[in-house]
């Protein structure tokens, strides 16, 4: 196994220096840590390259005294490189010309023009780049042309170093810019992830809380009315008891109770799971509605049903269910005792039309705004693209109309 296992050790070893260089590379200079010490280094390295250099090439006079002062303190302001780029340069040149008119070592004095000319690229736009290069190539020619023309035209052949330097920085500075967006788009990206996520989970809480709102609320009133009938049979004649009806009306809230409880582990189900939405089990619909009447009824009210429509996408039908749910529990808690109600379900230009009325006396003025079971229906209607209204009815009663799309989009229908 250790032959095998040598090279990936090898191969991490040398990645690492590489992962550093590239890291360097693709940061931001301007906001990069430790930037004025790793500078000073810099300046100091380049400082000592340039006297090997005097030292070793011999194209101008053997510095002196003056020499080195100028060669040495040229070097200096590259240790504030990037918090004043142009500065720096205009710094660095002050140094130089007087260096290069006094002829010492040209070779020497290069360094630190090019890596403060490399600076102002890298860290500037373009046209300042361009601009500062011009300038910089004029000024040097038109210094050196006081001294010898010969002298003047060498720098211009040589000025094709400026400019790779130049060309150099820009595109480093795109490279930068570049692998930033992308950065940049993958943090966009994986906020607008979590952000989608968040935004599934609340409306996951608020479809359960609508579940477990509009389940609760109609099992409770139908065991409450269902109650009240057998305490009523149970106190009306003690001595006549019909334990027949006491009977029935004890079975109907234990059946009720049942039901009550199996949607309710239904529901409650999907707090536990953690598979897609779509594991979830089949949603209630249409085919549920005749349980619903056959629940009103065993609370006492006359309920009946038309329904023309037999297929209905499921979240339509889901919101469907939840709605008439609501509205024959609201019926037979505000409307009075013998309530009639009335179902109507039909299919008009494309929408499924959804009425539920009643000839009760319908629920007191200003009752409704503690609870939420309008406010329920309407968000039932909304979360699938259509819209429902409320109210009392001109002759009496009141009545629950909403008008759902059956084409829904992909969104919604998810």
């Amino acid at each position: 196994m250790t032959p095998v296992q040598a090279p990936t050790t090898t191969t991490a070893t040398w990645s690492r220096p590489a992962e550093r260089i590239m890291a360097a590379i693709n940061r931001d200079p301007m906001t990069a840590p430790h930037a004025l010490r790793n500078d000073s280094v810099l300046a100091v390295v380049v400082a000592a390259f340039a006297v090997v250099v005097a030292l070793l090439i011999d194209d101008g006079r053997r510095p002196d005294a003056l020499g080195w002062a100028l060669l040495l303190v040229s070097h200096v302001p590259l240790v504030w490189r990037r918090r004043r780029p142009v500065l720096v340069l205009v710094a660095v040149i002050t140094c130089v010309f007087p260096y290069h008119f006094l002829d010492y070592p040209h070779t020497a004095a290069t360094q630190a023009a090019y890596v403060a000319l490399y600076t102002v690229a890298v860290t500037g736009r373009p046209l300042r780049t361009v601009l500062v290069g011009i300038g910089v190539i004029t000024m040097a020619v038109g210094v050196l042309l006081t001294i010898s023309a010969q002298e003047a035209l060498g720098l211009l052949k040589a000025s094709g170093w400026v400019v790779a330097v130049l060309f150099l920085g820009v595109d480093v500075r795109f490279y930068r810019q570049y692998v930033a967006s992308i950065v940049g788009r993958a943090e966009r990206a994986e906020r607008t992830r979590e952000e989608e996520a968040r935004r599934r989970v609340a409306e996951e809480r608020l479809r359960i809380a609508r579940d477990l709102h509009d389940l609760l609320a109609h099992s409770i009133t139908l065991i409450g009315v269902q109650t009240s009938v057998a305490a009523h049979v149970l106190s009306a004649d003690p001595e006549r008891l019909d334990r027949e009806t006491v009977a029935k009306a004890l079975d109907d809230i234990a059946e009720t109770c049942r039901s009550a409880r199996g949607e309710l582990r239904t529901t409650l189900e999907v707090l536990r799971e953690h598979g897609p939405p779509e594991a979830r089990g089949p949603l209630p619909g249409l085919d549920g509605l005749p349980d619903l009447a056959r629940a009103a009824r065993l609370a006492g009210a006359r309920v009946e049903q038309t329904v023309r429509i037999r297929q209905a996408p499921p979240a339509v039908g889901a919101a469907v269910y939840r709605i008439v749910q609501e509205a024959l529990t609201n019926a037979v808690r505000h409307a009075g005792p013998g309530v009639s109600v009335r179902v109507e379900l039909d299919e008009r230009r494309g929408a499924l039309r959804l009425s539920v009325s009643d000839d009760g006396t319908g629920p007191a003025p200003g009752g409704e705004a503690t609870g939420f079971g309008l406010v329920g229906m309407r968000e039932r209607a909304r979360s699938v693209g259509g819209t429902l209204d409320a109210g009392p009815r001109p002759g009496g009663g009141f009545e629950v109309a909403a008008v759902l799309p059956l084409t829904m989009t992909g969104e919604r229908a998810g």
